[in-house]
């Protein structure tokens, strides 16, 4: 072969295929695009529905979206879902150390405590709460209904509640850890406070945040049932006002958008938390 025969074929030129060879053909999915025509198609009407449906009064909803009675109530909505969470994982996380304790009798209450509020409805505990008047009159010399507010009631009521669901986020997130790590860390001579914010919580917090989002969010949404107790949230802001104008379908249309937008707003922060503690590992990607 002369040099100008291979000159002319370079190294990564491509190898000519047999005469032969079979053809690779992508495989033809009817069935995927038959199925997202279908649902593309329902969901247009359902779309074209709502937006057409007179009884749904889009001008009232957007005249009462940001009126000043709504939006006190969404400002408590807020506040009590920031408080109750605060509260219910403070009081978990002291849960969660008493089922991983030692001590048999820490743990028998810490067991005791999660079964029997994860047992009762929050309804009838926001209930009970509101009428322990029947069963306490008075405590330290003070009457329990001076003592006990709605909004007192539905933070007590709401915060014991969600303990207990915290108390297994996050006995779930330490467990998650390995042992060998926390082992390390006493070979290592830390501290047992320096092992617990240096090493077992950033690891516990890849497996705590994901449920904990899910009980921020599913907290936003239950602190309406406090509207049964007369607690002025968004919901039963939006019943003040359609029980005054009975307009029911765009006021609580109103409550759903906001519901809707602040959820949306958790679930972004969500996704950058749980991206800032899953760095170094497979998630990040």
């Amino acid at each position: 072969m002369s040099s100008d025969t291979l000159a002319q074929t370079p190294a990564t030129a491509k190898t000519p295929e047999p005469a032969d060879a079979p053809r690779i053909v992508p495989r033809r999915r009817f069935g995927q695009w038959a199925a997202a025509a279908v649902v593309l198609v329902l969901l247009g009407f359902a779309v074209n529905s709502v937006l057409s449906n007179k009884a749904f009064q889009w001008d009232v909803v957007a005249e009462y979206f940001t009126s000043d009675a709504i939006l006190r109530g969404l400002w408590l909505t807020l506040w009590l879902t920031a408080v109750v969470m605060a509260l219910g994982f403070a009081l978990g996380t002291l849960l969660a150390a008493f089922r991983l304790s030692a001590n048999p009798v820490l743990r028998a209450v810490a067991w005791g405590y999660v079964w029997l509020f994860r047992s009762i409805p929050i309804l009838v505990q926001l209930l009970l709460w509101f009428n322990i008047g029947a069963l306490y009159p008075q405590v330290f010399g003070v009457k329990t209904v001076d003592l006990l507010s709605p909004v007192a009631v539905a933070i007590v009521g709401l915060t014991l509640h969600e303990a207990a669901y915290a108390a297994e986020v996050v006995r779930g997130g330490i467990l998650s850890v390995d042992r060998g790590q926390i082992e390390a860390a006493q070979a290592l001579g830390l501290s047992p406070g320096r092992r617990w914010w240096r090493i077992v919580l950033p690891q516990a917090m890849r497996s705590i945040v994901p449920p904990a989002a899910n009980m921020l969010i599913g907290t936003l949404k239950g602190t309406s049932i406090v509207s049964i107790i007369a607690v002025n949230d968004l919901l039963f802001s939006a019943q003040l006002v359609y029980h005054r104008t009975y307009q029911v379908i765009p006021l609580l249309m109103v409550a759903t958008l906001w519901y809707a937008v602040v959820t949306s707003l958790l679930g972004i922060g969500q996704y950058y938390v749980e991206k800032r503690y899953a760095r170094g590992t497979e998630r990040t990607r």
